[in-house]
C-alpha cells in the first residue's frame, strides 16, 4: 500500500499516459466510443478501492492542492490557442448559429431536469450541470462546473460516461445525415455554407522543453494569482471563492492569447496532458458508490440530445440555417475541439476553420454555461 506522495503521484502520472498511449499506438475502436479520459478515470477509480494507496493526511492535502491549482491553471492554457478576432471574423451567420445552439441545450438541460427531477433528488443534478459545461466547452469545463460548485468526486463518473456514450451516438448521427443535406436545406430554405471561406487558424511550430518550462511556471502563476486576487472578492452562494479563482484564470488565458505569448508553441499540448492528470487526481479521490444510477443520466444525456435536435431545427427553420452549419455548431458544443474539424471535412473542407473556432468559442463559453445552468438547477431543486 502507498503511504506517501511521491509514489501516488507517480501511478497517477502513469495511469494518465497509459491509455493515450495506447490510443496513438494501436487505434483500437474502442477509443472511438471510450475516450482514453473515461479509461482513465475508470482504472484509477479500481485503483483507488482496492485500496493500493492510504488516503492519509499527507495524500489528501496533495489531493487538494493539486486540484485546487491544476484546474485554472489548465483553463489558463486552454484559452491561449483562442483568438477572439478570428471568432468574430466568423461573421453574423455563424455566430447567430451558434448563438442558436447554446439556448437549444439550455433549454434541452433545464427541460430534462424538470422531466427526471423526481428520480434526481438532492444534489443529483450536479452530474447534469457538470455535463452542460461540457456539452457547450469540453472535459476541462466540466471539471470547472465541477469544483464551482462542490460537485461530489462520484458524481464524476456519471458525467464522464454520459458524456462520452452519448457524444459517440451523436457523432455518427451528424455523419448520417450529411447526405439529407440537401432536403433540409429547401425545408428551411437556406443556401450550403458548404463554400463559406475562412482563413486557417495559424499553425505553431514544434513543442520544446523551454516552451513546456515556459507555459507551466507562467499557468501555475497565474492560477497562484487568481486565487490571491480572489480572496477579494464578494461571494454568495453560486459564486464562491473557487468559482472567482476559475473565471479570473479564464479572463487571463484570453487576454494573454492576444499578445506574443500565443505564439510560443505547447499549451494545446501542456494543457492536454494537465486534463487527463486533473481526471486521474480527481478518480483517485472516488469509488465505485452511485455506479448504479449510470442509466438514468444516460436516459437524461439521450434526452437532452432528442431536445436540443428538434428545437436546433426550429431555429434553422426560422433563420434559414443550413444542416452543414447546424451540425458543426451542434458537435462544436457536445463534441470540442478534437471532433469538429473531422465533421466538417466530411461535410466541406472550407469549413474546417469554421469548426475549429467555434469549438474554441465553447471552450470560452462552456464553464460560464455550467455555472448558469446549476443556478437554474439549484433553484428549481428548492436547494
Amino acid at each position: 500500500m502507498i503511504h506517501t506522495v511521491w509514489p501516488y503521484l507517480a501511478v497517477m502520472l502513469l495511469a494518465a499516459g497509459v491509455f493515450p498511449a495506447m490510443e496513438r499506438r494501436f487505434g483500437w475502436r474502442v477509443f472511438n466510443v471510450l475516450p482514453p479520459i473515461v479509461f482513465t478515470y475508470l482504472l484509477v477509480t479500481a485503483l483507488a478501492v482496492s485500496g493500493l494507496w492510504q488516503v492519509n493526511e499527507e495524500i489528501h492535502t496533495a489531493q487538494a492542492m493539486l486540484v485546487s491549482h491544476m484546474v485554472p491553471a489548465l483553463l489558463f492554457l486552454l484559452m491561449i490557442n483562442c483568438d477572439l478576432r478570428a471568432i468574430f471574423a466568423l461573421g453574423p451567420r455563424v455566430l447567430g448559429v451558434f448563438a442558436c445552439t447554446s439556448v437549444a441545450l439550455f433549454i434541452a438541460f433545464i427541460s430534462t431536469f424538470l422531466i427526471y427531477h423526481r428520480w434526481l433528488p438532492g444534489d443529483a443534478w450536479h452530474p447534469l450541470a457538470a455535463l452542460s459545461g461540457s456539452w457547450v466547452g469540453g472535459t476541462a469545463n466540466m471539471i470547472a462546473v465541477k469544483q464551482a460548485i462542490g460537485m461530489s468526486d462520484q458524481h464524476l463518473a456519471m458525467s464522464l460516461l454520459t458524456d462520452a456514450l452519448c457524444y459517440s451516438t451523436w457523432v455518427a448521427v451528424l455523419f448520417a445525415l450529411a447526405r439529407v443535406a440537401p432536403a433540409f436545406n429547401r425545408w428551411t430554405r437556406a443556401t450550403s455554407s458548404g463554400d463559406l471561406q475562412v482563413a486557417e487558424t495559424k499553425a505553431t511550430g514544434p513543442t520544446n522543453y523551454e516552451s513546456v518550462l515556459l507555459w507551466l511556471g507562467l499557468a501555475l502563476g497565474v492560477a497562484a494569482l487568481s486565487a490571491w486576487l480572489a480572496g477579494y472578492l464578494p461571494t454568495s452562494t453560486m459564486i464562491s471563492g473557487t468559482t472567482w479563482t476559475i473565471l479570473l484564470a479564464t479572463g487571463a488565458g484570453l487576454v494573454a492569447a492576444h499578445t506574443p505569448l500565443a505564439r510560443f508553441p505547447g499549451a494545446s499540448t501542456i494543457s492536454s496532458a494537465m486534463l487527463i492528470s486533473v481526471v486521474a487526481v480527481l478518480a483517485s479521490q472516488s469509488n465505485f458508490h452511485g455506479i448504479g444510477a449510470a442509466p438514468l443520466y444516460l436516459l437524461c444525456g439521450v434526452t437532452i440530445i432528442s431536445i436540443h435536435a428538434v428545437i436546433l431545427a426550429g431555429f434553422a427553420r426560422l433563420f434559414h440555417f443550413d444542416l452543414y452549419l447546424c451540425g458543426i455548431s451542434s458537435l462544436a458544443h457536445i463534441g470540442g475541439v478534437a471532433a469538429t474539424p473531422v465533421l466538417a471535412a466530411s461535410y466541406s473542407r472550407a469549413l474546417v476553420p469554421v469548426g475549429i473556432l467555434l469549438a474554441l468559442l465553447g471552450y470560452i463559453l462552456g464553464t460560464g454555461f455550467g455555472l448558469v445552468v446549476a443556478s437554474v438547477m439549484s433553484m428549481l431543486a428548492g436547494t
